[in-house]
């Protein structure tokens, strides 16, 4: 093969994501792998997993192939079929369109917004949504389109229809709630099942309510930390994602707690984030198996 052929297969080479989940049984990786040779992909990664608990095998891999999305779908339809699985290719150049939701603190969403102009993130954030107007400024220094979606008790319903709207509209992969401070209804928490995250400090479930930071602080615990999680109707037990703790000390004041439990947020929340954005994350009932 001349230089100049290697180049143009090279050029026109592209990079796919399968996912897969299905009762474990035999033969489930010779199929997968043998779909895919005669389709022409090379894989360049895979990793696998079966669930003692739930007798569930999991598969993510990583090819690259000159064959389109649609024929390595198309390759792979009859293993789908024939083992029963959830199975999907995803393109992996394609980032994820992301709505992020906030409320007034702004460390989680400047974190994400960083972290995205940076190139770090495989995620288009194509708008924000706040109840609140606070953090309009960030929006606008970053550059995404903010809008002000104010909810009470009244206008929650409302609010939840206009929602779901502008993730139709922008075609939303996932939800993110960078420290949204209101609680989402149990029948949107159903519509956005396994595409909606949080974050929140690790305490729970104790030091509810406000000021979680200075009541850990009062107790004097010696690690604070956060955790990233799926969304759902039971509220912050969402299957885990991500999680990261830090030692704290007695000589440190709550504010500095506060501080401190910023960060680790951010960075959780924008690695749950990345996670989920590269199709690391499946979900195995209450609990996730991530390929990382």
């Amino acid at each position: 093969m001349s230089s100049e052929q290697s180049r143009g297969d090279s050029a026109s080479s592209r990079s796919f994501i399968v996912t897969l989940s299905c009762a474990d049984q035999p033969g489930i990786v010779h199929a997968v792998s043998g779909a895919l040779l005669q389709t022409g992909c090379n894989i360049t990664e895979s990793q696998q997993f079966e669930s003692p608990e739930t007798g569930t095998f999991f598969m993510r891999v990583a090819v690259s192939t000159s064959a389109s999305q649609s024929a390595v779908s198309e390759a792979l339809a009859p293993v789908a079929t024939a083992f029963g699985m959830q199975l999907n290719v995803f393109d992996a150049a394609q980032p994820a369109r992301t709505l992020i939701m906030c409320s007034r603190e702004g460390h989680a969403l400047n974190d994400l917004l960083f972290q995205h102009r940076a190139g770090m993130l495989s995620v288009e954030v194509p708008l924000i949504v706040s109840n609140h107007e606070d953090l309009r400024p960030m929006a606008e220094f970053y550059g995404v389109p903010f809008v002000y979606l104010p909810v009470t008790k009244d206008t929650k319903a409302e609010a939840e229809a206009q929602l779901l709207e502008l993730v139709r509209e922008h075609q939303i992969d996932v939800v993110v709630l960078a420290r949204y401070m209101q609680i989402l209804s149990d029948d949107l928490c159903r519509e956005l099942t396994g595409r909606a995250i949080n974050i929140h400090h690790s305490f729970l479930p104790s030091f509810k309510g406000a000021k979680p930071y200075h009541q850990a602080h009062a107790r004097g615990v010696k690690l604070i930390g956060a955790t990233a999680h799926y969304v759902t109707a039971d509220l912050d037990e969402g299957p885990i994602i991500e999680q990261e703790v830090i030692r704290v000390n007695h000589a440190q004041t709550p504010q500095q707690f506060v501080a401190l439990g910023r960060d680790v947020e951010g960075r959780t929340l924008a690695t749950a984030v990345q996670w989920h954005a590269q199709h690391r994350v499946l979900l195995d009932g209450t609990r996730t198996v991530v390929f990382n």
